[in-house]
């Protein structure tokens, strides 16, 4: 019976699940990687480092990852992956096809994807029809977690944090100034240090000013990456990422607001894709 691996490849973190036919075998979370913004060292790492160094190589490898939108990057991710995986037939493809086929199969429909990242795509029985244009975190990137954890330390810095909420985030995260400008500008993954001040949103959206800011960041996301579609009120409209699982219940009142319904919603790609 063949063994298929499926590898969901995030800024944050890693999935990667291990099949015989129908049985889940193994299941691993890993350090993230993005091409675009990590050094190649850093997937050889998680592939020789973090991995099982005992684990059966898979007949064949599923690889969806952010940063995978240009031929250079699938070339050298298949190339890491044939270093640690010599046997195996290997597929790499962008994060934004995984998200479709997960959500929709052969069908059709608006993907979109709301993790650190944001982007959509039209997808059509497993073609991506359109596709949103996609600016990285520096400027776009709306909706995302990075998003909504820049517009969180801003607001505290800037003062307009209310004191309440000021008070619970200092005591989570000691914030120093100048250690803070130097992740950001200075170290590598600005974008995952950004994306985890969304972990405080999410503890606690339901806080008026946390809640507005959330609404904000979705809304902007959908002006960007959905309503860009002719037919976004009539096509179903699915979410896959961890900030649009956690926010569902205001990213369904954000897609009301604009006369679209929310389909599906999907932490990771892999419970569809297997």
């Amino acid at each position: 019976m063949k063994r298929k691996m499926f590898i969901d490849a995030g800024s944050t973190k890693m999935e990667w699940v291990m099949m015989e036919g129908e049985r889940l075998t193994h299941r691993f979370v890993t350090s993230g990687y993005n091409p675009n913004y990590a050094p190649s060292e850093k997937l050889e790492w998680i592939l020789f480092k973090e991995l099982p160094v005992d684990l059966d190589t898979p007949d064949d490898i599923a690889y969806y990852g952010t940063g995978c939108g240009t031929e250079a990057n699938c070339v050298l991710v298949l190339g890491l992956l044939k270093k640690r995986f010599p046997e195996a037939e290997i597929f790499v493809s962008h994060d934004m096809m995984g998200a479709a086929v997960a959500l929709f199969g052969a069908g059709r429909g608006i993907a979109c994807i709301l993790g650190t990242g944001a982007n959509s795509c039209l997808y059509d029985g497993g073609v991506i029809v359109d596709k949103g244009v996609s600016l990285g975190y520096l400027v776009g990137d709306e909706g995302s977690g990075c998003y909504i954890g820049r517009k969180l330390v801003r607001a505290y810095y800037y003062g307009w944090m209310p004191q309440d909420l000021q008070a619970l985030f200092e005591a989570k995260y000691e914030l120093d100034l100048k250690a803070f400008i130097d992740k950001v500008y200075h170290q590598p993954e600005a974008s995952k240090y950004l994306a985890g001040f969304t972990r405080f949103a999410g503890e606690h959206q339901d806080h008026p000013f946390v809640r507005q800011l959330v609404k904000d960041c979705l809304d902007e996301f959908i002006e960007v990456f959905v309503m860009r579609y002719r037919d976004c009120h009539v096509l179903p409209i699915g979410f896959v990422g961890s900030v649009a699982f956690h926010f569902q219940g205001i990213l369904r009142e954000c897609l009301a607001s604009h006369g679209l319904q929310l389909a599906k919603v999907l932490i990771s790609p892999l419970g569809g894709l297997r």
